[in-house]
């Protein structure tokens, strides 16, 4: 048995490790590979069973669906590096993918479409419009306009007294569109007043407790960020 391996593998799965019994899809691989890099970077151990059972693989067919997979079925492509483990003469392959500073990755499902996914514990989920906005503010260089109106008001008001909001509320508490309230929450998650909170069946928002709420006050007239 090796025993540095063996560590890894009683981790269980968790944000950043996984666990493949086989690569049959590259598909399926990217998926994981994209939401890696979409959050804080992992691994894949492939050869070992969801429970941790060692079954080994043919490292030089796992190898080239996971390029396949990284390079064919991840927009934009990915870099990854790979180790490999043998274990009681079974071999295992480690695929080890960091955080990526060109998010948002996207991952072609069964259907031809291009999905983003984040790591959510040990779980791929799919990234909220919010999180898109938010990576595809950064990415700009033209900053943002914020302005302090009662729209946004309703949101911080709201929050001080309850613990979470989901999207869809928002705009019933405000009364606004679609468009708008994605304008505001994604506004408030790049200046760090609200924080995104996924699962595989909800997305929620909710304060930073750690923000400064008085110098939001200021901003009415609005302000280019």
């Amino acid at each position: 048995m090796n025993l540095s391996l063996q560590k890894l593998i009683d981790e269980g799965e968790h944000q950043k490790q996984d666990f493949k019994f086989c690569i049959n899809d590259s598909k399926k691989i990217a998926k994981s590979l994209v939401a890696f890099a979409n959050t804080d970077g992992g691994r894949l151990l492939i050869g070992v069973k969801d429970n941790g059972k060692i079954v080994g693989i043919s490292t030089d067919e796992e190898f080239y669906m996971v390029e396949s997979a990284a390079k064919l079925f991840s927009k934009p492509p990915l870099s990854f590096t790979t180790k490999q483990w043998i274990s009681d003469d079974k071999i295992v392959l480690e695929i080890t993918v960091r955080p990526s500073t060109k998010k948002p990755h996207y991952a072609l499902d069964e259907n031809g479409k291009w999905m983003a996914y984040s790591r959510i514990n040990d779980e791929n989920v799919l990234v909220h419009k919010i999180q898109l906005l938010v990576w595809k503010k950064q990415n700009s260089k033209q900053g943002i306009y914020f302005s302090y109106t009662s729209d946004e008001k309703s949101l911080i008001d709201y929050l001080a007294e309850n613990r979470s909001i989901s999207f869809a509320k928002f705009i019933r508490l405000a009364h606004i569109s679609r468009k708008k309230a994605e304008e505001i929450l994604s506004n408030f998650v790049l200046m760090n007043v609200i924080k995104i909170n996924s699962s595989r069946d909800k997305t929620e928002f909710s304060l930073n407790p750690e923000f400064d709420l008085t110098t939001l006050s200021g901003n009415k007239s609005g302000i280019t960020l």
